[in-house]
């Protein structure tokens, strides 16, 4: 099977017609055209289907993209690092951040990036994390950050950190008689009104499954999966939240929020950095990784980060 046919078959698939197809490759309609019936014809199947209005994959079209991304995206990285070896680092590297860890991470990993590895092009990428899930299953992003991962995700993930989740509200909104900072039982706050990401977002997922293990119910009068936003309406004193401390790190500076940690429950999260060990990783996404780990375990050490460190982490050197 000829590589030059895998890489024009993603192109049709990705313009969805023959003719865009041959204009962005620079390929003749009828040679791409050929291209397709030889490997149809190698394979034994159709792999799509012509109509005036384009062309459409059979399922059996869809699973040869899939393998011939995997297959081109692994070649080129080859290319790549047989040029380079033993050379500067250079190339993308594709970050998939949820906006709780982009709060602290992204622009002092971002800064870090640009002066260790000149020739790097960090693209951070905030999103919620099933998006990222996704895109680490298909090659968009490179590596990512996540909370959970369910037992058929066949991901590596390294441990870095735990995070004890946190109540917020406005300092002139603040309902309980313990002053902030003070911990609070989950009990005591599980009646306030809470403003929360819908139901299946994993931080809610979280509080609810330790709500229901105290046999509580939560007020949840607003439900919002867009963490600036609930930050916006807790300061305005429109209700109460739950979140990391990372995720509020901006408001709680400027003082437009305060907080206490939460107990009984204790509640926390690991934070893992994620790869896909299906897909090529280029040395440019090594050397970032190595960095993430640097950058995660400095922001928790000096309390930016508020975490406890992963043994792993707390004993690499330096």
């Amino acid at each position: 099977m000829d590589i030059r046919h895998l890489k024009y078959f993603v192109a049709i698939s990705e313009e969805k017609s023959l003719s865009a197809a041959s204009q962005r490759l620079g390929v003749a309609q009828p040679s791409l055209s050929q291209h397709v019936i030889r490997l149809e014809d190698e394979l034994g199947v159709a792999l799509m289907v012509r109509s005036p209005r384009g062309v459409v994959l059979t399922d059996e079209g869809h699973l040869l993209v899939r393998h011939a991304r995997e297959i081109t995206r692994s070649l080129d990285v080859c290319i790549s690092e047989m040029k380079e070896a033993g050379g500067t680092v250079r190339g993308p590297v594709a970050f998939g951040l949820p906006p709780s860890v982009s709060m602290v991470m992204s622009v002092p990993l971002a800064e870090t990036v640009r002066v260790d590895l000149p020739d790097v092009r960090l693209q951070a990428v905030e999103s919620m994390s099933g998006y990222i899930k996704t895109w680490l299953d298909d090659g968009t992003v490179d590596l990512a950050f996540l909370y959970d991962l369910d037992r058929k995700e066949n991901f590596h993930a390294r441990h870095l950190l735990d995070e004890q989740l946190c109540f917020f509200s406005a300092p002139d909104a603040w309902p309980l008689d313990t002053p902030p900072g003070q911990p609070v039982p989950l009990s005591a706050i599980a009646g306030l009104d809470l403003i929360l990401p819908s139901p299946g977002h994993g931080l809610t997922r979280t509080i609810s499954r330790h709500a229901t293990q105290r046999g509580l119910l939560l007020n949840v009068v607003i439900e919002m999966d867009a963490m600036t936003q609930i930050k916006e309406l807790v300061a305005r004193g429109s209700g109460h939240t739950i979140f990391a401390p990372a995720a509020a790190h901006d408001f709680v500076g400027r003082g437009d929020l305060v907080k206490s940690p939460i107990i009984d429950p204790v509640i926390t999260r690991p934070v893992l950095l994620v790869t896909n060990p299906a897909r090529a990783q280029s040395r440019a996404a090594r050397a970032v990784i190595d960095l993430t780990l640097t950058v995660a375990r400095d922001l928790v050490r000096r309390g930016i980060w508020e975490g406890r460190l992963a043994p792993e982490l707390e004993a690499l050197p330096g």
